[in-house]
């Protein structure tokens, strides 16, 4: 139930953010394996926050598309 509150409050650029820098410490090293494990464990969350963000943003793209093809597939001709 923790990531579902993730997705419904961090931004996708945010999410995206924070990984990196997750992904930065585990790859600069230097941490516990308690640390790496916990670092992982966000870096997962994380990218399944940012993975439910891109499939709402494909969902999307993809409803515009099926409704621009829907109207004969020009959107410079409505109305015409």
């Amino acid at each position: 139930m923790a990531a579902r509150t993730e997705e419904s409050t961090l931004g996708y650029e945010q999410a995206r953010d924070e990984l990196i820098e997750v992904v930065r410490r585990l790859e600069a090293g230097g941490t516990t394996l308690e640390e790496s494990l916990a670092l992982w464990e966000r870096g997962e969350e994380l990218a399944k926050v940012c993975r439910h963000w891109l499939e709402g943003a494909r969902a999307r793209l993809d409803a515009a598309l099926s409704t621009g093809a829907d109207d004969g597939g020009d959107p410079d001709s409505a109305g015409e």
